[in-house]
């Protein structure tokens, strides 16, 4: 641009900025004062200051979008995005708890750091990045891991990570690997639910029923292992299979009492185990936590009631 030009084709100066957000390093480049950039970003002027150096050129809030534009031109041309942006980004709600910074990758001899919404963390370990709607941004196995860092309860790991496996499709052994790989810090915890997740836990319910299965001394049932007649007709994959005395444990939500379709396809289920002499004990998943004791004893006393059955017969 010639001298003066930005300040009468608006258009043009914002064909340079990605989305509205640029560098003030940009604006000089192309003529627009240092002074003149941070005048423009006073209150009641038109443009906005997201991050040191770095400029929204309109007032009001900015979308999450511009966020993330500002941010990366904040860390520079080498940082990624990571956490909850990144899992939001390739398909995963994420936990309702996590905050609204955004978390950026960078080199480990990069001097950025933390400022206002932006998380820097810097790194010897620089994923590959992927690209999702031209934002540069770690692989979903990295992405969720670094998220699970920053927690410090158990619950929000374990809705991300069995998220991560079930709508996102990682391989929980490929979680275990990259946990292997990174630091030790914040890791204990992702640990203690990816162990849940290998033997076989697709959601948070699932986890919450081998915690429940823990406090009643049984043996261990198996984990959503599909179910067959001899004749290899399917019957169902219960929860919880508890082989030696033919108890399957389900972990039902309200979902088939008040849906027909679902309802229907429960009788269906519970029809399917009677008939392959299979019995059943269904558990709301809110009591999982809420009387974890309590259903542990219901579980022994049909564990119990199971074995006796097939003594007597």
């Amino acid at each position: 641009m010639r001298t003066g030009e930005w300040a009468r084709d608006h258009e043009a100066l914002y064909k340079l900025s990605r989305d509205g957000v640029i560098t003030v390093a940009r604006l000089v480049e192309v003529g627009v004062p240092k002074r003149t950039c941070y005048r423009r970003c006073r209150p009641g002027q038109p443009w906005q200051r997201l991050l040191p150096g770095v400029i929204l050129l309109r007032s009001g809030a900015p979308t999450r979008g511009q966020a993330v534009e500002g941010a990366l031109l904040y860390g520079g041309s080498e940082a990624i995005v990571t956490g909850i942006e990144a899992c939001r980004r390739q398909g995963l709600r994420g936990p309702k708890t996590t905050a609204d910074r955004i978390h950026l990758l960078v080199p480990a001899g990069c001097q950025v750091s933390s400022v206002g919404y932006v998380l820097v963390e810097r790194t010897t370990r620089m994923p590959r990045p992927v690209t999702v709607d031209g934002v540069a941004m770690a692989p979903l196995v990295r992405a969720a891991l670094d998220e699970c860092r920053r927690f410090t309860t158990l619950d929000p790991i374990r809705a991300l990570l069995t998220e991560a496996v079930q709508r996102g499709g990682l391989n929980p052994e490929d979680l275990i690997q990259e946990l292997e790989a990174g630091s030790d810090r914040g890791s204990a915890l992702s640990r203690e639910v990816l162990g849940d997740v290998l033997r076989g836990a697709r959601s948070v319910a699932e986890i919450d029923a081998m915690n429940v299965w823990r406090l009643s001394g049984l043996p261990e049932p198996s984990w959503n292992r599909p179910l067959r007649t001899e004749n290899g007709e399917y019957i169902g994959t219960p929860d919880g299979y508890f082989r030696k005395v033919l108890l399957a444990w389900e972990i039902d939500s309200y979902d088939f009492h008040f849906g027909k379709q679902q309802y229907a396809a429960t009788l269906a289920r519970n029809g399917r185990y009677t008939a392959a002499g299979i019995a059943v004990l269904q558990t709301l998943p809110s009591r999982l936590r809420t009387e974890p004791k309590r259903v542990a004893a219901e579980l022994v006393a049909a564990y119990n009631a199971a074995g006796a059955r097939l003594d007597a017969g």
